[in-house]
This record gives structure tokens, sequence and C-alpha cells, in this order.
């Protein structure tokens, strides 16, 4: 059997820089941390720091007051600043840098007087974060018929933004659509869906035509992730979303026709389960590895102020 295995893949620079900042805050204070959600959606990451001493919450109230929390590489609302304040915790902001840049556009935008059309999932915790930042302006959308079912005015000022990790030729359909209804409808100055995102698409829809099937690592509650299952499973390939070598199923390659597996792993998946994934694959069915490497990846961020402050104090 053959695998050809997926680059870029894994870990992007905003999972990196919000794992490395969790680590840091738990290196400098112990494990009484807690983090507001998942620090990233991985339940391969969660565990490892839950094993740690790591809380994860989804309601501040569950934090003590004068705790250190940290606010996950999703982002959160202002509501839910304010309520980490009034507990007088001590928060640590690891938001991914491009997820930020979307909710200054949301304030820029609703400042302005804007209608907002934002594409994403309903329930996804970046979609949250962002929908607080200005909730009397924002309408969320998903697909193109919820376009067809939005009423402005003729005269009304509109402009969209997107979840960082959609699909890239799904938000473009949406995209279209909501240009051809509302002409005058302005765009974010710089594309909002992620680097990381757009790349790990475009490396599985120019590497599944070689492959009889695709393994993805990540978790089922990553938006990324899916997206990239998703892809493989629209160009006629069997295409399964996993955690790591334990769910993989003997069955899954009893066929003859399985010759060539592509393996790719979403922007929040550690590249430790990838490796599982491949020795698992070469000690039971000989695999012979080929790796692929379709971008180049060179962005990183920088750890968050506040905890470079900490780090100076401390």
């Amino acid at each position: 059997m053959k695998v050809i295995l997926a680059n870029p893949r894994g870990f992007c620079a905003g999972v990196n820089m919000a794992i490395l900042c969790l680590e840091e805050t738990v290196r400098m204070f112990g494990a009484n941390v807690y983090v507001f959600h998942e620090i990233v959606h991985n339940k391969h990451v969660v565990d490892r720091f839950t094993k740690e001493g790591v809380t994860f919450v989804d309601r501040i109230e569950e934090v003590p007051e004068n705790s250190i929390l940290l606010f996950s590489a999703h982002g959160v609302s202002p509501e839910i600043r304010q309520l980490a304040r009034k507990r007088n915790l001590q928060t640590i902001d690891a938001t991914c840098p491009l997820v930020t840049k979307v909710h200054l556009e949301a304030i820029k935008y609703s400042k302005n007087g804007y209608n907002i059309i934002l594409i994403g999932h309903e329930g996804h915790d970046e979609v949250i974060g962002t929908m607080g930042e200005a909730p009397e302006s924002i309408t969320l959308v998903e697909t193109a018929e919820d376009v067809a079912r939005l009423s402005f005015a003729d005269d009304a000022k509109i402009a969209y933004l997107t979840q960082t990790t959609l699909s890239v030729q799904e938000a473009s359909v949406v995209i279209a659509a909501l240009k051809e209804k509302f002409p005058q409808i302005e765009s974010p100055p710089k594309e909002d869906i992620c680097y990381a995102t757009t790349n790990r698409q475009e490396a599985v829809s120019k590497l599944t035509d070689e492959a009889d099937l695709v393994l993805v690592l990540g978790s089922q509650n990553s938006s990324n992730s899916k997206r990239l299952q998703e892809i493989a499973e629209g160009m006629g390939r069997p295409s399964y979303l996993i955690d790591g070598a334990h769910e993989i199923k003997p069955e899954w390659f009893e066929s003859e026709e399985i010759k060539t597996v592509l393996i790719t792993a979403g922007a929040s998946a550690p590249e430790v389960v990838v490796q599982e994934c491949l020795n698992y694959l070469e000690e039971t069915l000989g695999a012979e590895i080929d790796e692929r490497t379709i971008r180049q990846e060179s962005v990183t961020f920088p750890l968050p102020k506040d905890l470079r402050r900490l780090q100076v104090n401390s």
C-alpha cells in the first residue's frame, strides 16, 4: 500500500500560539489554570492538558474569583470579557490574530452603520464570539438558500465577513449569492478564511485524485477538519475523520481497490497523531510513505501581550 502524506497539514500558526500560550501559563502558575472552552478543537490536545490539571469551562461562573483564565484560540465576545472582569480574573487572550481581525472588522462595520452578513456555522465558538461584537448588526448565513431569505432596503449599507475555517468553495458560493442579491455589498479588505484553512484544502483538492481512500486527522468538532473530509467525499473518495490510529478500522482497507491512501490533518491536530497512524499503516499493511508538499508555510504569531507582560513581571 502507498500512503500520500499531505503537506501542509496539522497545526497552524494560531493553534501553535494558543498551545504555547497555555503551556507557558502552566509553567508559570502551575496547573490551577482555567480555559474558556477548548483551547483548540482537538480531543488529543484537550485530554493532554486536562491530565496536567488544566480545567476547561463553558461558563465564566465556573471559574473561581481571582483565578487565571485563558480565552481559547476561537475568540470570545465582549460580554464574556466583562463577566471575567467582574470576577477579578487574570485573563490571557490566546485568540488567533486572524480571528481577532474578523472581530475588528465587525466592530468597524457596525460603528459605520453597516448591516453585517456573517457567513459561518451556527453554534461554532468562533461565530458566537464574532457575533457578540455587534449582535444588533450581524445576521448569520450558512448557505445560498439563507441568502435568498434575506431582506434589506435597496439603499442599505451591507458588508459580509466569514468564519475563518470555512470551506473556500462553499463560502465562494454564498459570497456569489450575496453579491448577486446585494450588488452594493462590501467585502473585507483581505480574505477572512485563514491561510492554513485554504492551504490544507488546496492540498486535499490536488492530491485526492491520486488516492482511493482519505484519512483526515482531527476531532469531530473541528470545523476546518470536517471541511477536509467533506472535500474528499465530494470528490468521490471514502473519507474518514478520526482522532488517531485507535479509530482506524481494518475493514476500510479490505478491498483490493484500496491501494493508495491520502493522509492529512486539520489545523488543530498534532503531528503525533499523524505519526501514530503512519506507524499503524506501516506495521499492519506495509505502507510506503510519500510526502507531498503543495505549499510552504512560514507564518508565526507571537505570544499575546498580556502573557508577555506576566513573563516580565514574574
